[in-house]
Protein backbone atom coordinates (compact mmCIF):
# COMPACT_ATOMS: atom_id res chain seq x y z
CA UNK A 1 0.00 0.00 0.00
CA UNK A 2 1.25 3.44 -0.81
CA UNK A 3 1.92 6.34 1.84
CA UNK A 4 -0.89 8.41 1.50
CA UNK A 5 0.01 12.27 1.06
CA UNK A 6 -1.49 15.23 3.35
CA UNK A 7 -5.05 15.93 1.37
CA UNK A 8 -5.00 20.04 1.55
CA UNK A 9 -8.45 21.42 3.41
CA UNK A 10 -11.68 22.98 1.70
CA UNK A 11 -10.23 26.29 2.01
CA UNK A 12 -6.96 25.25 0.59
CA UNK A 13 -8.54 23.24 -2.15
CA UNK A 14 -11.04 26.16 -3.31
CA UNK A 15 -8.45 28.64 -3.12
CA UNK A 16 -5.93 26.71 -5.48
CA UNK A 17 -8.05 25.75 -7.57
CA UNK A 18 -9.12 29.77 -7.71
CA UNK A 19 -5.41 30.16 -8.35
CA UNK A 20 -5.63 28.21 -11.47
CA UNK A 21 -8.44 29.91 -12.56
CA UNK A 22 -6.99 33.22 -12.14
CA UNK A 23 -4.30 31.78 -14.76
CA UNK A 24 -7.15 32.47 -17.83
CA UNK A 25 -7.44 36.13 -16.84
CA UNK A 26 -7.01 38.25 -20.21
CA UNK A 27 -6.25 41.27 -17.63
CA UNK A 28 -2.70 43.01 -18.37
CA UNK A 29 -2.15 44.48 -14.97
CA UNK A 30 -3.33 41.76 -12.55
CA UNK A 31 -4.77 38.30 -12.78
CA UNK A 32 -7.61 37.76 -10.22
CA UNK A 33 -10.16 34.95 -9.71
CA UNK A 34 -13.17 33.78 -8.00
CA UNK A 35 -14.98 29.96 -6.85
CA UNK A 36 -18.27 29.93 -5.40
CA UNK A 37 -18.99 26.89 -3.55
CA UNK A 38 -22.05 25.80 -2.16
CA UNK A 39 -22.19 22.49 0.27
CA UNK A 40 -18.52 22.03 -0.49
CA UNK A 41 -19.25 22.06 -4.26
CA UNK A 42 -18.01 24.34 -6.87
CA UNK A 43 -21.09 26.53 -8.24
CA UNK A 44 -19.79 29.03 -10.71
CA UNK A 45 -15.95 30.43 -11.31
CA UNK A 46 -14.84 33.94 -12.47
CA UNK A 47 -11.85 35.90 -13.70
CA UNK A 48 -10.87 38.88 -14.22
CA UNK A 49 -10.76 40.52 -18.36
CA UNK A 50 -12.73 42.41 -20.65
CA UNK A 51 -16.58 41.39 -21.36
CA UNK A 52 -17.59 38.10 -23.81
CA UNK A 53 -17.09 39.23 -27.41
CA UNK A 54 -14.72 42.79 -26.64
CA UNK A 55 -11.22 42.75 -27.87
CA UNK A 56 -9.32 41.00 -25.04
CA UNK A 57 -7.53 43.32 -22.14
CA UNK A 58 -4.22 41.80 -22.99
CA UNK A 59 -4.45 42.70 -26.70
CA UNK A 60 -5.19 46.11 -26.17
CA UNK A 61 -9.04 46.10 -25.10
CA UNK A 62 -8.74 47.79 -22.33
CA UNK A 63 -7.20 51.40 -22.82
CA UNK A 64 -7.00 51.80 -19.02
CA UNK A 65 -5.47 48.96 -18.40
CA UNK A 66 -3.05 49.21 -21.00
CA UNK A 67 -1.72 52.72 -19.77
CA UNK A 68 0.16 53.59 -17.23
CA UNK A 69 -2.57 54.75 -14.94
CA UNK A 70 -1.64 54.06 -11.07
CA UNK A 71 -3.04 51.30 -9.56
CA UNK A 72 -6.61 52.65 -7.80
CA UNK A 73 -7.45 55.43 -9.63
CA UNK A 74 -9.46 56.12 -13.00
CA UNK A 75 -11.08 52.78 -12.30
CA UNK A 76 -14.67 54.19 -13.54
CA UNK A 77 -12.34 53.80 -17.04
CA UNK A 78 -11.61 50.09 -16.97
CA UNK A 79 -13.50 48.29 -19.33
CA UNK A 80 -12.81 44.45 -17.43
CA UNK A 81 -15.30 43.20 -14.98
CA UNK A 82 -14.05 41.98 -12.22
CA UNK A 83 -13.52 38.05 -11.59
CA UNK A 84 -16.29 38.08 -8.63
CA UNK A 85 -18.87 39.78 -10.98
CA UNK A 86 -17.79 37.32 -12.95
CA UNK A 87 -19.01 34.87 -11.06
CA UNK A 88 -22.10 35.51 -9.79
CA UNK A 89 -23.31 36.63 -13.71
CA UNK A 90 -22.45 33.48 -14.92
CA UNK A 91 -23.87 31.41 -11.98
CA UNK A 92 -27.27 33.63 -13.44
CA UNK A 93 -26.25 32.84 -16.91
CA UNK A 94 -27.00 29.22 -16.41
CA UNK A 95 -29.78 29.85 -13.86
CA UNK A 96 -27.76 28.50 -10.63
CA UNK A 97 -28.34 30.57 -7.42
CA UNK A 98 -26.02 31.77 -5.41
CA UNK A 99 -27.69 32.26 -2.43
CA UNK A 100 -26.02 30.92 0.73
CA UNK A 101 -22.77 29.94 -1.26
CA UNK A 102 -19.13 31.10 -0.16
CA UNK A 103 -17.06 32.79 -2.71
CA UNK A 104 -13.30 32.23 -2.79
CA UNK A 105 -11.20 35.12 -4.36
CA UNK A 106 -7.45 35.48 -4.91
CA UNK A 107 -8.06 39.41 -3.93
CA UNK A 108 -10.20 40.80 -1.36
CA UNK A 109 -13.27 42.15 -3.27
CA UNK A 110 -13.66 46.09 -4.28
CA UNK A 111 -16.30 47.71 -3.47
CA UNK A 112 -18.90 47.07 -6.58
CA UNK A 113 -18.33 43.48 -5.64
CA UNK A 114 -19.12 43.69 -2.37
CA UNK A 115 -22.17 44.98 -3.13
CA UNK A 116 -22.94 42.76 -5.57
CA UNK A 117 -22.09 39.57 -2.93
CA UNK A 118 -24.23 41.50 -0.66
CA UNK A 119 -27.45 41.69 -2.97
CA UNK A 120 -26.61 37.73 -4.12
CA UNK A 121 -26.66 36.29 -1.28
CA UNK A 122 -23.54 34.83 -0.46
CA UNK A 123 -22.74 34.54 3.30
CA UNK A 124 -18.72 34.31 3.10
CA UNK A 125 -15.76 35.51 1.41
CA UNK A 126 -12.64 33.86 1.73
CA UNK A 127 -9.57 35.92 -0.01
CA UNK A 128 -5.91 34.93 -0.67
CA UNK A 129 -4.58 38.75 -0.73
CA UNK A 130 -5.77 41.87 0.42
CA UNK A 131 -6.82 44.27 -2.18
CA UNK A 132 -4.94 48.33 -1.22
CA UNK A 133 -8.27 49.97 -1.54
CA UNK A 134 -11.03 47.56 0.07
CA UNK A 135 -11.04 49.15 3.54
CA UNK A 136 -15.05 50.47 2.56
CA UNK A 137 -16.18 47.14 1.13
CA UNK A 138 -14.85 45.57 3.95
CA UNK A 139 -16.76 47.27 6.73
CA UNK A 140 -19.85 47.01 3.99
CA UNK A 141 -19.46 43.29 3.95
CA UNK A 142 -19.45 43.45 7.39
CA UNK A 143 -22.42 45.52 7.82
CA UNK A 144 -24.38 43.36 5.81
CA UNK A 145 -23.09 40.49 7.99
CA UNK A 146 -20.90 38.33 5.47
CA UNK A 147 -18.27 36.80 6.99
CA UNK A 148 -14.75 37.81 5.54
CA UNK A 149 -11.56 36.39 6.25
CA UNK A 150 -8.39 36.08 4.92
CA UNK A 151 -7.07 32.64 3.60
CA UNK A 152 -4.59 31.22 6.67
CA UNK A 153 -1.81 29.35 5.33
CA UNK A 154 -1.93 25.42 6.09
Amino acid sequence: MSEMKNRPGWDRYFMDIAHVAATRSNCSRRQVAAVLVRDRRIISTGYNGTPRGVKNCCDGGCPRCNSNTPSGSNLHECLCSHAEENAIVQAAYHGIAVKGATLYTTYSPCLLCAKMIINAGIVEVVYHEHYSIDDVSTRLLHEAGVAVRGMQEE
